[in-house]
């Protein structure tokens, strides 16, 4: 591929746009009830909020991550396809205006949305509900992460875990075995909190969250070792929820897996296993480096009786590839290290699956990283104000624009289903046009060989089906 050398660049056409795909998330939007919404729950002082909240959201499904950038919503023919297009000067007073209080109506307002949009985009929770008489199943995953800041004036930043000055975001997302996975709750926090502070009132909202859109089946809530506390697990108790959470190996726990019997190991499908028949059908097994068992357990013991919980601990050991290590005792002799052939990886469930299934499914937390690399690679790569809660409220138009890009992408076509949030905008946002009207009526001139064409005109049927056809418009 070759640039021409006869090309003369200008800026001068008025009736182009380059994210000819908000037509369609912005009326998938407005169909699910985000505009009302706005109206109804959002009392932050400051006038034309749903205009404001939009902007900022339309922004974000462009690739705006920080204030400045939602300038990219003025241009050429923009102000032509939508009304109540706000300069980001006006967006950053906006945001600034939020108090604390303003950010969970916000919060509020993400949750209802997210129950209209799998209304409208049935498949965005799919498999979580009962079919055929079998009972489906969703995960809600937790897990924090940090955003590094910049600068003194940073209110609530702070050094965390990571070793780094920033703000904490704590996410609660809510995936199937076939659906990739929405953001249930979300909240940002000063940048020393523990992991797991308010974990048990986050579980509680997500698995909410999750039961109002549509979520009938068996929910599961799986977090990682920092979780590991008697608040999010009794949360999932009294939510009637499934747990899975990634035991510390304190002395409880590595006493529990000394005591699993070596014959109690069974070898699971794992990287480079190989499938060995047996002499008979059904006799095949896998060979393999990693096995897991399970043995009952009591944990939580130090807290007063009634709070204990007694569970499963499934155990996966992997075998170690390099030589057995070894420590020195005081006598200047050699010990093998314990458990020195394997490295041991152990969670507690309260769930009736087998040790195999169950071992996979908390396998599959890590999903939730994918969330998290998908914020910081779009609205999160910045938190671009001095003020603590229009940083908040940031986070909040983030969950509403993730949401609204992932009902996009199942609405468009299978394989935009579980596409990233930047190939979505590549695809179908980000999609140059030419408007034109005729007969008081606007068509959008797209790109002719578009390759994803048909997805972007099926997002737009399931967009504007609802609503019916746009409201006329004069030029």
């Amino acid at each position: 591929m070759k640039a021409s050398h006869s090309v003369d660049a200008v800026f001068d056409d008025p009736n182009l746009v380059g994210s000819a795909g908000l037509v369609p998330m912005l009326r998938l939007a407005e169909s699910a009830g985000l505009h009302d919404l706005l109206a109804e729950h959002l009392s932050v002082g400051s006038a034309n909020p749903v205009a404001k909240s939009t902007s900022v959201v339309a922004g974000m499904l462009a690739g705006a991550d920080s204030i400045d950038d939602l300038d990219v919503l003025r241009h050429g023919g923009m102000g032509r396809l939508f009304g109540g297009v706000r300069a980001p000067s006006t967006l950053g007073t906006y945001l600034r205006s939020f108090s604390h209080g303003h950010v969970q109506q916000l919060d509020a307002v993400a949750a209802r949305l997210l129950a209209g949009l799998t209304g409208r985009v049935p498949g965005l929770l799919a498999g979580a509900g009962h079919a055929d008489g079998a009972e489906g199943i969703a995960f809600v995953d937790v897990d924090d992460t940090i955003r590094q800041v910049h600068g003194y004036a940073k209110q609530g930043a702070a050094f965390g875990y990571s070793g780094v000055r920033g703000l904490n975001a704590q996410l609660a997302a809510v995936s199937t075995p076939t659906a990739a996975p929405v953001i249930a709750a979300a909240r940002l926090r000063r940048g020393n909190s523990a992991s797991h502070a308010g974990a048990g009132r986050l579980v509680t909202q997500a698995i909410n969250t999750a039961r109002a859109a549509g979520v009938t089946g068996r929910i599961m809530a799986r977090a990682d070792s920092a979780y590991f506390v008697h608040k999010f697990v009794s949360a999932a108790i009294r939510a009637k929820a499934w747990f899975s959470v990634t035991a510390r190996m304190n002395k409880q726990v590595l006493a529990a897996i000394a005591s699993i019997d070596e014959d109690a190991w069974t070898p699971i499908r794992y990287p480079h296993a190989i499938w060995e028949e047996g002499d008979e059908p059904g006799q095949g097994h896998w060979v393999s480096d990693a096995e897991v068992a399970e043995v009952p357990i009591t944990v939580f013991t130090s807290r007063r009786k009634a709070d204990h919980i007694t569970c499963r601990l499934v155990v996966r050991r992997v075998r170690r590839l390099n030589p057995a290590a070894v420590t020195k005792n005081d006598q200047n002799s050699v010990q093998e290290e314990l458990f020195a052939t394997h490295r041991h990886h152990a969670f507690i469930t309260n769930s009736t699956l087998s040790t195999v299934e169950a071992d996979a499914r908390h396998r599959d937390h890590a999903v939730i990283e994918q969330v998290i690399a998908e914020l910081k690679d779009g609205p999160l790569a910045h938190l671009p104000s001095g003020k603590y809660a229009a940083n908040a409220a940031w986070l909040a138009h983030a969950v509403i624009a993730f949401n609204l890009a992932r009902a996009a992408g199942v609405a468009a076509s299978t394989t935009h289903a579980r596409a990233r949030w930047a190939t979505l905008r590549t695809e179908l946002i980000n999609i140059p046009g030419r408007v034109a009207s005729s007969a008081r009526r606007l068509t959008v001139h797209l790109p002719s060989d578009w390759h994803w064409a048909p997805a972007w005109q099926a997002l737009f049927q399931v967009a504007t089906t609802a609503t019916g056809p746009p409201t006329p418009a004069t030029s």
